[in-house]
Protein backbone atom coordinates (compact mmCIF):
# COMPACT_ATOMS: atom_id res chain seq x y z
CA UNK A 1 0.00 0.00 0.00
CA UNK A 2 1.13 3.81 -0.66
CA UNK A 3 0.78 6.33 1.85
CA UNK A 4 0.43 10.25 1.84
CA UNK A 5 1.93 11.94 4.33
CA UNK A 6 -2.05 12.31 5.96
CA UNK A 7 -2.89 8.76 5.33
CA UNK A 8 0.60 7.73 7.07
CA UNK A 9 -0.06 9.96 9.70
CA UNK A 10 -3.96 8.32 10.11
CA UNK A 11 -2.68 5.03 9.94
CA UNK A 12 0.11 5.23 12.75
CA UNK A 13 -1.02 8.16 14.59
CA UNK A 14 2.02 10.25 14.00
CA UNK A 15 1.56 14.12 13.68
CA UNK A 16 2.48 15.15 10.12
CA UNK A 17 5.19 17.09 11.19
CA UNK A 18 6.87 14.51 13.91
CA UNK A 19 6.90 12.63 10.52
CA UNK A 20 8.84 15.02 9.00
CA UNK A 21 11.13 15.33 11.60
CA UNK A 22 11.85 11.28 12.16
CA UNK A 23 12.77 11.99 8.15
CA UNK A 24 15.06 14.54 8.72
CA UNK A 25 16.35 13.09 11.70
CA UNK A 26 17.22 10.02 9.40
CA UNK A 27 14.83 7.70 11.04
CA UNK A 28 12.80 7.07 8.35
CA UNK A 29 13.94 6.75 4.86
CA UNK A 30 13.49 10.07 2.72
CA UNK A 31 9.98 9.03 0.70
CA UNK A 32 9.95 8.48 -2.72
CA UNK A 33 7.91 12.13 -4.48
CA UNK A 34 5.42 12.39 -7.21
CA UNK A 35 5.79 14.33 -10.05
CA UNK A 36 4.22 17.23 -7.92
CA UNK A 37 6.88 16.76 -5.27
CA UNK A 38 4.17 14.57 -2.66
CA UNK A 39 5.72 12.47 -0.20
CA UNK A 40 4.79 8.99 -0.70
CA UNK A 41 5.25 6.04 1.79
CA UNK A 42 5.19 2.69 1.82
CA UNK A 43 3.98 -0.19 3.95
CA UNK A 44 7.63 -0.74 5.59
CA UNK A 45 7.69 2.90 6.23
CA UNK A 46 4.42 2.58 7.95
CA UNK A 47 5.74 -0.28 10.39
CA UNK A 48 8.96 1.67 10.62
CA UNK A 49 7.15 4.62 12.07
CA UNK A 50 4.63 2.63 13.92
CA UNK A 51 7.99 0.99 15.58
CA UNK A 52 8.84 4.48 16.09
CA UNK A 53 5.53 5.27 17.72
CA UNK A 54 5.67 2.48 20.20
CA UNK A 55 9.26 3.24 21.57
CA UNK A 56 8.33 6.90 22.30
CA UNK A 57 5.02 5.59 23.93
CA UNK A 58 7.16 3.34 26.32
CA UNK A 59 9.45 6.43 27.05
CA UNK A 60 12.43 5.42 24.69
CA UNK A 61 15.09 8.15 24.14
CA UNK A 62 15.10 8.98 20.28
CA UNK A 63 18.87 7.60 20.65
CA UNK A 64 17.46 4.15 21.96
CA UNK A 65 15.37 4.13 19.48
CA UNK A 66 17.61 4.56 16.96
CA UNK A 67 19.95 2.09 18.58
CA UNK A 68 17.04 -0.06 18.09
CA UNK A 69 16.63 0.57 14.20
CA UNK A 70 20.24 0.04 13.71
CA UNK A 71 20.17 -3.12 15.78
CA UNK A 72 16.46 -4.33 13.62
CA UNK A 73 19.08 -3.94 10.79
CA UNK A 74 20.98 -7.38 11.89
CA UNK A 75 18.35 -9.94 13.09
CA UNK A 76 20.94 -12.63 13.16
CA UNK A 77 22.68 -10.72 15.94
CA UNK A 78 22.73 -11.45 19.49
CA UNK A 79 20.04 -9.59 21.44
CA UNK A 80 22.25 -8.26 24.77
CA UNK A 81 21.95 -4.88 23.21
CA UNK A 82 18.17 -4.84 22.75
CA UNK A 83 17.68 -6.37 25.99
CA UNK A 84 20.23 -3.50 27.81
CA UNK A 85 18.10 -0.94 26.53
CA UNK A 86 14.61 -2.40 27.67
CA UNK A 87 16.63 -2.99 31.51
CA UNK A 88 17.85 0.54 31.24
CA UNK A 89 14.23 1.86 30.76
CA UNK A 90 12.79 -0.21 33.37
CA UNK A 91 15.16 1.34 35.70
CA UNK A 92 13.64 4.60 34.65
CA UNK A 93 10.45 3.72 34.12
CA UNK A 94 10.63 2.54 37.99
CA UNK A 95 12.42 5.44 39.44
CA UNK A 96 9.63 7.78 37.70
CA UNK A 97 7.27 5.90 39.26
CA UNK A 98 8.58 6.46 42.58
CA UNK A 99 8.86 10.11 41.89
CA UNK A 100 5.18 10.37 41.54
CA UNK A 101 4.21 8.66 44.39
CA UNK A 102 6.20 10.68 46.11
CA UNK A 103 4.55 14.13 44.12
CA UNK A 104 0.98 12.20 45.20
CA UNK A 105 1.79 12.22 48.71
CA UNK A 106 2.79 15.75 48.93
CA UNK A 107 -0.04 16.70 46.91
CA UNK A 108 -2.56 14.79 48.61
CA UNK A 109 -0.93 16.50 51.94
CA UNK A 110 -1.29 19.53 50.53
CA UNK A 111 -4.97 19.23 48.92
CA UNK A 112 -6.06 18.09 52.84
CA UNK A 113 -4.49 20.83 54.31
CA UNK A 114 -6.87 23.80 53.88
CA UNK A 115 -10.83 23.77 53.91
CA UNK A 116 -11.36 26.02 51.30
CA UNK A 117 -12.77 28.91 54.14
CA UNK A 118 -9.74 30.80 54.54
CA UNK A 119 -8.49 33.60 52.19
CA UNK A 120 -6.03 32.93 49.62
CA UNK A 121 -3.71 35.29 51.80
CA UNK A 122 -3.92 32.22 54.62
CA UNK A 123 -4.12 29.23 52.40
CA UNK A 124 -2.06 26.06 53.19
CA UNK A 125 -1.74 25.13 49.61
CA UNK A 126 -0.62 28.40 48.47
CA UNK A 127 2.16 27.99 51.25
CA UNK A 128 3.02 24.84 50.81
CA UNK A 129 3.44 25.50 46.75
CA UNK A 130 5.97 28.82 47.75
CA UNK A 131 8.01 26.23 50.94
CA UNK A 132 10.21 25.33 47.83
CA UNK A 133 11.59 21.94 50.08
CA UNK A 134 8.68 20.15 50.04
CA UNK A 135 8.98 20.31 45.78
CA UNK A 136 12.16 18.04 45.58
CA UNK A 137 11.10 15.49 48.19
CA UNK A 138 13.34 17.06 51.19
CA UNK A 139 10.06 16.84 54.32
Amino acid sequence: MIYSIGALARATGVKVPTIRYYEAEGLIDPPIRTEGNQRRYQERDRERLAFIRHGRDLGLSMEAIRDLLELSAHPEAPCARVDRIAAEQLVEVRARIERLKRLEGELARIASSCDGHHPIADCNVMKALSDHRHCDGDH
